[in-house]
Formats: C-alpha cells, structure tokens, sequence
C-alpha cells in the first residue's frame, strides 16, 4: 500500500512538473577534467540545471568544454577558437548528446532563454522538432545559423546582463559573501569562475550555500572583487575590452593583473600590442612576424617605444625593459607558467623566497629557448 502511494505521489508530481524546464532528468555526462567540471567555465551556471541546453566542445589545445548554453560557447569560441565541426550539443528528447552540426534548433519557443533574448534547443529528428513547435513555439534553423545569430546577438545580450548584474546580482553576492564567506578568497588564484566555485565548496570557503547563493556570490568575486580593487591604481597597464594577445588570441582585459604591452613607434605613427602575460609578450618580441602579418614593417625591434609590464606587487605599470623576473615559482599565469615581474630586485628577492622560485632575471638575459621551456 505504501509503494503504491508513493508511486501515484510521484505521478501526481510528474503530471505537474514544468515540461520546459531545462534541467536534466537523468544522469548527466561530464566531459571536463576536475571537480570544476560540475559548471560551466564561462558562466559559471551549474549544468545540470541547464543541462537541455548544454554543449560541449573541444579547444584547439585539445582540451574539452562543456557550457550552459549556445551563447558561452559563442563567447568561448571569441576567444580561445573552437572547431565548430567537433561540437556536441543536447538532443532535448532523449538527454543524449549528438553532433551539433547535425542538429535541428528551435529558436523563439516558451523555453525560457539563461541569458540571450531567445533560446535555442536541439533536437536530433526533425519530427521532435516540428511537434515541439507545434506545442511550444519557435521556427527550426540550422547549426550555423544558430551560431551567426548568437553572435549577432552576443554583445547586447552581454550588455543587457551586466545592467542585471549591477542592479541585483552583485549587491545580492556583495551581501553573502562578506557575511558568509572568507574575507581571504583571491580570485586572482583562478582561471576560470568553475576552478572558484569548486574551491569555495572544497575548502569550505563560504558557509553552506545553496546552488543559487553559490551562483551569486561567485559571480560577485569573479566580476567585482576580481577587478575592483584595481580601479584604485592610476597607474595600470590600459587595455581596451575588445584587445586580444596576438600570441594566445586571449582577451588580455579579463586578466589585468597580468597585462603586458609592447608599444612601437615609427614617425608620427605608434601600435600597441597587449599581452595577457610576460611570457607572451617575449614570444612576440623575440619573433613578432610569426604572430602577425610580415607586411608590417613598424613592428621590429628598433621601433620599440615602450615595452610595459604589471609589477606583481604593486599592480603598477613598470618599464619592463629594467624590471626582475622571478621564474619558475609556483605561481601560474593564465597560460600557466610564467615570468613574475617585479620593480624592485628586493620585491623579486621576497617573491622568489615565498614561492618557491628557480631564479631571478633582467630583461636583457632573457633567451628565447628559455621563454618555451616555460611550456614545458
């Protein structure tokens, strides 16, 4: 009697459950490495709230991501460069992922979008796609179509989250995270808001928090406390939102605490280089024409004007042609190994003795083969 009670409960349940909820309702895949795997590396957004709009991808560094939605895949792509023929996304049917190029997308259906004005779901038949429609909405567009128009869309959608964002989500995060959270947090120690949300649970660096609050409140380190303290510094190395490493083709505005600059000059004429690292900055110096097109003559090195660097210390802009790098410490840069810089010999001296550091070094000794090895 019992059981059949229990099974009428979660009948009554399912009659009423929300058919266009887009979390999983079975076991869900995950195709990243480490106890970050459980987020989406852009958003932050928890994917198996999200799961039947999720994607998967592999990097050209052969390393896969998996995201909330189209729209962090298209920002992903922006950035790192995804072969959009090796993408996977959520049949919404069977929960299975299939390949994406291959896929039906319904656009503008009742499906509530995460962050984008519309969303956008898949389907492996276009017979689940058409009696979808039929009952929620939405006209069927190709993969590539999807992606264009995520990209159309991308930056206002961005625009009109931030607004959100500022209004709501951050004084919301600001509130949990100095009540219930270590003061101590760095998130400068991540690469990505997944790595930060998994070591606030590992480490128990918040109170217990729901999935939501956790949301919140790593939203507000990751895009407040992240940048904020450095709006102070008047002296920073400037770099524009939409400026790239011509070596990694990274957004160096995400990484502040590590931008670096080459600025060339010749005549009346000056271009500007950022880096999101000393170690690419030295790439690029030691060969610029295997980053960037041979026909341009000014960048070489005697058109340099200025070369800058962020002192690791002070997050000042320094001249990076007299300053001391620390290598081989235990401190990673975005692209992970990296040459510490430093105005001071006695700053590189106590970073060194602090992090486990091989060696401190002036610009003029640096060597190329040196600068790869850090690779390695």
């Amino acid at each position: 009697m019992k059981k059949t009670l229990l099974i009428l409960l979660y009948l009554s349940l399912s009659i009423y459950a929300n058919p266009l909820s887009v979390k999983a309702t079975n076991d869900v895949d995950y195709f990243q490495s480490g106890d970050e795997r459980f987020w989406c590396p852009i958003s932050g957004f928890n994917l198996k709230e999200n799961y039947k709009t999720s994607f998967v991808s592999t990097l050209n560094n052969g390393r896969k991501r998996q995201y909330a939605s189209i729209t962090f895949l298209v920002k992903d792509n922006e950035e790192y460069g995804i072969d959009l023929n090796n993408v996977q996304v959520i049949d919404w049917s069977s929960e299975k992922y299939i390949d994406a190029a291959k896929a039906y997308y319904v656009v503008g259906s009742k499906v509530k979008p995460l962050l984008a004005n519309e969303s956008k779901i898949a389907f492996k038949k276009e017979k689940d796609a058409k009696d979808f429609i039929k009952k929620y909405n939405g006209k069927i567009i190709s993969f590539e179509d999807a992606i264009k128009l995520s990209q159309k869309t991308l930056k206002a959608d961005y625009k009109k989250q931030k607004t959100i964002n500022m209004k709501k989500i951050y004084p919301k995060g600001k509130k949990i995270f100095e009540k219930r959270c270590s003061q101590d947090i760095d998130p400068t120690d991540y690469l990505e808001i997944n790595e930060l949300k998994a070591d606030i649970i590992n480490n128990n660096l918040c109170k217990k928090l729901k999935e939501s609050q956790l949301q919140t409140v790593a939203m507000y380190i990751w895009n407040v406390k992240r940048f904020g303290d450095l709006d102070s510094i008047k002296n920073r190395v400037v770099v524009e939102e939409d400026e790239k490493c011509p070596v990694c083709g990274m957004f160096v505005a995400k990484y502040p605490r590590w931008a670096a600059q080459i600025i060339y000059s010749h005549g009346n004429h000056e271009h500007k280089f950022s880096f999101d690292g000393v170690k690419d900055l030295m790439k690029f110096y030691f060969d610029p024409k295997r980053w960037i097109s041979s026909n341009n003559h000014m960048v070489n090195n005697d058109n340099i004007k200025q070369i800058l660097v962020t002192d690791y210390y002070s997050q000042e802009a320094i001249d990076g042609a007299k300053a001391y790098y620390v290598i081989g410490s235990d401190v990673y840069g975005p692209m992970g190994h990296e040459l510490i810089p430093f105005e001071r010999l006695e700053d590189a001296e106590t970073f060194k003795a602090d992090h486990s550091g091989k060696l401190i070094i002036e610009f003029d000794k640096l060597k190329e083969e040196e600068i790869y090895k850090l690779d390695e």
